[in-house]
C-alpha cells in the first residue's frame, strides 16, 4: 500500500523518465529527419552502395546467428548431460566472460590467435601451408560474432534443458532410450521452443554490431550499416548518406523487434513432483567422450583469445603506459563518463520502476495510466530500436551548427551510454525491488516509516547489493564502449577504448595490447564486484528470513 506522497513521487519520477529519455532520443531523431528532408531519404533505395551495405549487414547477421545457435546446441547438451565433472561451474562461468568483456579486447584476442602472426597461422606454417588464414573480412566477422554469441546461446539453452522435469529422465532411463531418441523426443522439443527467441536476440546483436566490424571488416565489401554511418561522417563527411544509413538501421532493428515479438513463448512442461533433475544418459563412455570433446573445443575456443590478450599485454611496458599522460587522461575521462552514465541509468531505472509500481497498485487505473505504464515499459528498451551509433549520428548532426562539437561530446556520450545500460540495469533492479516491496511493504505501512528514515533503515540495507551490482555492470558496459565515442572522439575527449583504437591505427601494437589488458582488468574487477554483490544479496536474504 502506498501513501499519497509516494504516489505523487512515483508519478513525477515516471514523468521525469519519459521526458528525459523522450527529449534525448527525440532531438536525435528530429535532427536526422531535418537532414533527411534535404535529400537524404531520396537516396535510401536508389544508392547501390546502401543496398550493398544492407545486404552484407543481413547476410553476416544471418550466418553469425546460424553458426552461433547450431554450435551452441552440443555445448549446452554436454553441460546438461554431464552434471558432476570437476570444473563444470567454471565452464559455465567462462560462458559469461565474453558477455562482460569489452568488444575491442575480444577482437584483439581473436587477432592474437587467428591473425597473420597468430597461433593458428604459426601452426599452419609449421605444417607447410604457405598461404596464411586471414581474419579480416566476412570470415573474421563471423568468427568474432560466434565467439561472443555462442556462450550466450549455450547458457540460454542450458537453462531450458535444466528446467525439464526430472520425470522425463526417469522415464527415458526406464524405457532404455538411446542418445538419439532422447534428443529427438525430449531435448529437441525443448530447444525448438527456445531457439526462435535466442536466434532473434543473436541476430539483433549481430545486425547492430559496430566495433567488431570496424576492427575486422575488410573494407567496403565487408561493412555493416553502423560502420558505414561512422565512415560516412568521420572519413567522407557525407551527412546525407549517414542520415540515410541511420534510417535504414532503424528500419532494420524495428523489423527485428517486431519479428521477435511474434515468436511464441516457450511452452511450460506442466506440473512435476519437484525432484532435482538427474540424468542417466551421460554415463556411458561414448557419451562422455563426445561431451568431453565438445566442451574442450568450446573452452579452447573461448580461453585462447583471452589468454592471447594476457600474454600480449604482459609483453608491453605496463609501467610506462600507466604513467603516460595520455593514459591518465583517457582513464580519468572513461571513469568520469562511466560513473556519470551508470548513475544516470540507475536514476532513470529507479524512477521508471517506482512509477510502474504506483500504477500497478491503483485499484482502477484509467486508460491514460495504462498507456503511461506501457510507455514506461517500452522507453527503457528504446536503445534497441535506435542503436547507439544512430543516436550519436543524430546528436552529431544537431550539434554541428552550434560550433565545436567536442565541447558537448562528454554530455552526449554519458547520455548514450546511460540509455545503453538502462535495459541491463532494469533487468537487475526490477525483480530485486519487487521482492523487497513484497517482503517489507506491509511492515513499512503499518509502522508509518517514510522518507529518509525508510531509506536508511529499510531500503538501503536490503537494496544496496543489487544497486551496487547494477552500478558496476553499467560502469563496465560504458568503460568498454567504443560506439558512442567513435563519432565524438578527439584530442579533447579520449576514452580508453578510443586510445586503444588510435594506437592500433598508429601500428603501436604493443601499446594497444598493454592498454587492452589494463582495460580488461578494470572491467573484470567491476564485473566481479557486481557478482560478489549478487551472491552476498542471496546470502543476506537467506539469512534474514521473513521480515
Amino acid at each position: 500500500m502506498l501513501g499519497r506522497r509516494q504516489r505523487l513521487t512515483g508519478f513525477l519520477g515516471g514523468a521525469f523518465s519519459l521526458v528525459a529519455i523522450g527529449i534525448f532520443v527525440g532531438v536525435a531523431i528530429l535532427a536526422l529527419l531535418h537532414y533527411g528532408g534535404e535529400g537524404g531519404l531520396t537516396v535510401l533505395f536508389s544508392d547501390p552502395l546502401l543496398l550493398s551495405v544492407l545486404r552484407f549487414t543481413l547476410l553476416q547477421a544471418a550466418l553469425s546467428t546460424a553458426l552461433s545457435v547450431i554450435l551452441a546446441i552440443p555445448v549446452a547438451r554436454s553441460l546438461a548431460r554431464q552434471t558432476r565433472f570437476l570444473g563444470r561451474m567454471w565452464v559455465i562461468r567462462l560462458m559469461a566472460v565474453p558477455m562482460g568483456l569489452p568488444v575491442l579486447i575480444g577482437a584483439l584476442g581473436l587477432i592474437g590467435i587467428w591473425g597473420r602472426q597468430g597461433l593458428i597461422n604459426d601452426g599452419l606454417l609449421l605444417l607447410g601451408k604457405a598461404e596464411p588464414v586471414s581474419i579480416y573480412g566476412l570470415g573474421g566477422i563471423l568468427l568474432a560474432h560466434v565467439f561472443f554469441n555462442l556462450p550466450l546461446a549455450a547458457r540460454l539453452m542450458l537453462a531450458g534443458l535444466e528446467r525439464l522435469p526430472s520425470e522425463y529422465w526417469l522415464m527415458s532411463a526406464t524405457l532404455g532410450m538411446k542418445s538419439g531418441a532422447i534428443f529427438r523426443f525430449i531435448e529437441w522439443p525443448a530447444l525448438r521452443s527456445l531457439i526462435p527467441g535466442i536466434a532473434g536476440l543473436v541476430f539483433m546483436l549481430c545486425a547492430t554490431s559496430f566495433t567488431l566490424v570496424l576492427i575486422l571488416g575488410g573494407g567496403p565489401a565487408a561493412t555493416t550499416l553502423e560502420v558505414a554511418i561512422y565512415q560516412a561522417l568521420r572519413f567522407d563527411f557525407d551527412p546525407e548518406r549517414a542520415v540515410s544509413l541511420a534510417f535504414l538501421q532503424i528500419a532494420v532493428t524495428a523489423l527485428i523487434l517486431v519479428a521477435m515479438a511474434l515468436f511464441p513463448a516457450p511452452a511450460e512442461h506442466g506440473k512435476t513432483l519437484g525432484r532435482p533433475p538427474r540424468r542417466f544418459d551421460g554415463l556411458g563412455l561414448k557419451a562422455r567422450l563426445s561431451d568431453g570433446t565438445a566442451l574442450v573445443a568450446a573452452v579452447l575456443f573461448l580461453t585462447l583469445p583471452l589468454g592471447a590478450v594476457v600474454v600480449a599485454g604482459l609483453r608491453a611496458d605496463l609501467l610506462k603506459l600507466l604513467t603516460e599522460e595520455a593514459f591518465l587522461r583517457a582513464a580519468a575521462t572513461s571513469l568520469a563518463i562511466a560513473l556519470g552514465s551508470a548513475l544516470s541509468a540507475l536514476l532513470l531505472a529507479l524512477a521508471t520502476i517506482h512509477a510502474q509500481t504506483v500504477i500497478s497498485l491503483l485499484r482502477r487505473p484509467s486508460l491514460t495510466m495504462k498507456g503511461i505504464s506501457l510507455l514506461l515499459s517500452g522507453v527503457s528498451s528504446l536503445v534497441l530500436l535506435v542503436p547507439t551509433i544512430v543516436l550519436a549520428t543524430g546528436w552529431f548532426m544537431a550539434l554541428r551548427s552550434m560550433g565545436d562539437i567536442a565541447s558537448f561530446a562528454p554530455a552526449v556520450v554519458v547520455g548514450i551510454n546511460a540509455l545503453m545500460a538502462l535495459p541491463f540495469v532494469m533487468r537487475v533492479l526490477a525483480p530485486a525491488l519487487a521482492t523487497h516491496r513484497a517482503a517489507t511493504g506491509r511492515l513499512v505501512f503499518s509502522l508509518g516509516i517514510a522518507g529518509f528514515s525508510k531509506l536508511r533503515l529499510i531500503d538501503w540495507p536490503l537494496l544496496k547489493k543489487p544497486l551496487l551490482t547494477a552500478l558496476s555492470f553499467a560502469m563496465a558496459l560504458s568503460l568498454g564502449d567504443l560506439g558512442a565515442v567513435a563519432l565524438f572522439g578527439s584530442e579533447k575527449i579520449t576514452t580508453l577504448p578510443w586510445l586503444i583504437y588510435n594506437r592500433m591505427g598508429q601500428y603501436r601494437t604493443n601499446d594497444a595490447d598493454g592498454l587492452a589488458l589494463i582495460l580488461g582488468l578494470i572491467c573484470l574487477l567491476l564485473t566481479l564486484a557486481g557478482t560478489t554483490g549478487a551472491q552476498s544479496r542471496k546470502d543476506d536474504v537467506e539469512n534474514a528470513g521473513p521480515v
